[in-house]
């Protein structure tokens, strides 16, 4: 268009303005003949010139405003309204603002229309994916509820790859999944969903190559890999199998081994697949020397080296770098601290290369405050405290302060121990301490001073075989029956033994065993000064087992005898008699409540014990229940005869925690005696054994 109009592309002119203020709109409309007439006569040439129209090149002059009236126009204006209050206050914090939801007169939120739907799976079941399909489902996971037939469709289209891609997982790489949503049974409102899977061919390996330099021995990453033609394509069992080969090459001296990017190139005419992995094995490696940094170093070279448990050029095993990385954590020295292969570039023997380990360590919190509380019937209260610095005097040097203060017993002791002391997993240890002992048995004010050698177990550490060897000097002032005179007297008895103990564990716990069995053997030849020395020993054996017999209930049993040759009863100081009842012995009874007793009611202990303990315990997520039954009895003389047996049954809870389980266990004496305890409280940590 030559002359757009407005509306086609020209600009629509804004009216002229006037200076009077007003409108076109409000002067009056121009009759029509009025109009005619004003038109000028145009000639009947049509190609004459066009005559000009008057006063068109001389436009109409536009009157400035000048700048007081504009002022006068503005201050004409009146002035603004005042300004609310709210606006001047600040804004609200994001974090406290709150939208509450508008209320409907008349409408229940809670009861928004939702449908019910049912879900059924086709085709899976002959495969064995219907559970794993079920455990999984967006479907299964909406309870059969929805609020719309729109939200079921959309978990059902979910659920089709879900199917799709567990067929895939098995080797099914040809499966297909589809959905279907009725009304079930029809216009009632609730729909049945149904996921309709076809699994179709099953896809095998037909040729498996890896792409990698020889190894030593030959054929050691296709036995590890241990893929084959013809077996499934199946995810589980190919990730499984090169898992297998990240962990069993640095076993067998390849510690830099890279798997790369699998490659599987499936054919759909033959449902077979080719199996590609590139693997880079690093250099061959045998063991050097060890390295460490860190900014707070806790151990030396020389200290860790008495850790670890391989040999300076030995083939790599990784296997021994994570023996000696839980070695180092079980000293609880350390904030941080890993053990990682370093290459050296240097050559080793039969084309290997030497691999550093480097230590990376940072000191930790070296002290410790710990308390311990129990209860049982018979020995009351008791609560241990101690003070540990485990490494005052390093490496490992701990010194530990003690304090005891119970109901019958009360007493100090400190203790200088090293752990790992020259060889690995041995602990020497210094002790000295004083004592108040107040039982029915005996009352003993006692000092000693104890050195030992031992191989001990640890929450962290289970070890299977366990033993200590050491000597003990023991001063003690006791209390006890005389039978010359009828009466109590007191006497100092100066002790000294060589305890031995060795012990093995075949459980698979060691504060709360389910399985497995444990054997300990006790042997202390000692000799008591009391106007004469007296040499004799004290003898023990105990042994018990664990039996589950379903996930939840496991039934244990022990098995404890003792005798001391050499000496009569009468001879040996109080505190180095057998005793029996209480909490880690029958329970039922109170502590040290069987056995032998004096004229004047107390117990005098003996020569021989035998005791035994039969559990059953249930176990319900963290709690458990325990009924029980134990038996035991303490002889005057030589051998226990399994004669005048005791028996106590009871029940106790048990509360499971991180740091073993939390005891508590009532019971009570069958054919109960005069002066024994209707009913026997024990609170503890720990199983009773």
């Amino acid at each position: 268009m030559s002359n757009p109009t407005p509306g086609q592309g020209a600009p629509v002119s804004s009216p002229p303005h006037d200076s009077t203020g007003t409108t076109p709109q409000d002067e009056t409309i121009v009759p029509d003949a009025e109009f005619e007439a004003a038109l000028p006569k145009l000639s009947d040439d049509i190609n004459a010139p066009l005559e000009p129209m008057k006063d068109f090149d001389k436009p109409a002059p536009v009157q400035q405003p000048t700048p007081g009236a504009v002022t006068d126009q503005i201050e004409s204006f009146p002035p603004p309204a005042a300004e609310a209050p709210e606006f001047a206050q600040p804004l609200t914090p994001l974090a406290e603002f709150k939208v509450e939801p508008v209320k409907i007169e008349g409408l229940d939120d809670e009861k928004v229309t939702a449908i019910r739907y049912t879900t059924a799976v086709e085709g899976l079941d002959a495969i064995g994916l219907k559970d794993r399909f079920r455990d999984l489902s967006a479907l299964e996971d909406g309870d059969g509820k929805a609020a719309n037939a729109a939200m079921v469709a959309a978990r059902a289209r979910e659920d089709e790859l879900l199917a799709v891609r567990l067929m895939r997982s098995l080797g099914y790489y040809d499966g297909t999944a589809i959905s279907t949503i009725e009304q079930n049974p029809k216009n009632s409102g609730n729909v049945r969903a149904t996921i309709t899977a076809t699994p179709g061919a099953l896809y095998r390996l037909n040729d498996v190559k890896i792409v990698s330099g020889p190894t030593v021995p030959a054929g050691l990453l296709d036995r590890e890999l241990n893929l084959n033609p013809g077996d499934p394509i199946q995810a589980e069992r190919v990730q499984g199998a090169e898992a297998n080969v990240s962990l069993r090459l640095p076993q067998q001296g390849y510690p830099f081994v890279k798997l790369g990017d699998r490659d599987i190139l499936l054919d759909e005419e033959t449902h077979r697949g080719d199996y590609t992995l590139p693997v880079d094995l690093g250099p061959r490696a045998v063991f050097g020397e060890i390295v460490t940094t860190g900014r707070r170093p806790v151990f030396d070279v020389d200290h860790i080296n008495v850790l670890r448990r391989y040999k300076p050029g030995k083939i790599y095993d990784s296997r021994q770098v994570d023996d000696l990385r839980d070695a180092l954590i079980a000293t609880s020295l350390f904030s941080v601290v890993s053990v990682e292969p370093v290459k050296t570039g240097k050559p080793g023997p039969d084309g290997t290369e030497i691999v550093n380990l480097l230590v990376r360590q940072n000191a930790g919190r070296p002290r410790t405050l710990a308390a311990e509380i129990g209860y049982s019937t018979g020995q009351g209260f008791r609560a241990e405290g101690t003070w540990t610095h485990r490494n005052l005097f390093p490496p490992e040097g701990a010194l530990i302060a003690t304090a005891v203060i119970g109901t019958q017993e009360q007493g100090v002791s400190g203790t200088f121990r090293r752990s790992n002391a020259g060889l690995r997993d041995r602990t020497f240890q210094v002790q000295a301490g004083v004592s108040h002992l107040d039982y029915a048995a005996f009352e003993s004010y006692t000092g000693s001073l104890a050195v030992r050698w031992s191989r001990d177990s640890t929450p962290i550490w289970q070890k299977r075989w366990t033993y200590f060897y050491g000597g003990e000097i023991v001063g003690s002032n006791e209390d006890q029956y005389n039978y010359n005179k009828g009466a109590r007297d007191r006497g100092t008895w100066l002790i000294a033994a060589l305890p031995t103990f060795v012990g093995y564990d075949a459980s698979d716990n060691l504060l709360n065993p389910t399985r497995g069995f444990r054997l300990r053997a006790n042997v202390s030849p000692e000799t008591s000064v009391r106007g004469a020395a007296r040499p004799y020993a004290r003898l023990m054996a105990e042994g018990t087992i664990y039996r589950p017999v379903s996930s939840s209930i496991v039934i244990a049993g022990r098995a404890r005898i003792g005798s001391i040759p050499g000496i009569a009863r009468n001879d040996l100081p109080p505190s180095r008699r057998y005793y029996a009842g209480g909490g880690g012995s029958v329970r039922g009874f109170g502590y040290q409540e069987l056995g032998p007793r004096s004229p004047d009611g107390r117990p005098v202990g003996g020569r021989s014990l035998n005791e035994f303990a039969l559990e059953a315990r249930y176990r319900f997520g963290n709690y458990g229940i325990v009924p029980f039954i134990d038996a035991g009895q303490v002889y005057e003389g030589l051998y226990p005869t399994l004669q005048d047996m005791r028996f106590g049954a009871g029940i106790g809870g048990r509360i499971y925690t991180n740091f073993g389980p939390l005891r508590v266990d009532v019971a009570t004496p069958i054919k109960r005696k005069s002066g024994e305890s209707r009913i026997a409280l024990y609170i503890s940590i720990g199983q009773a054994f």
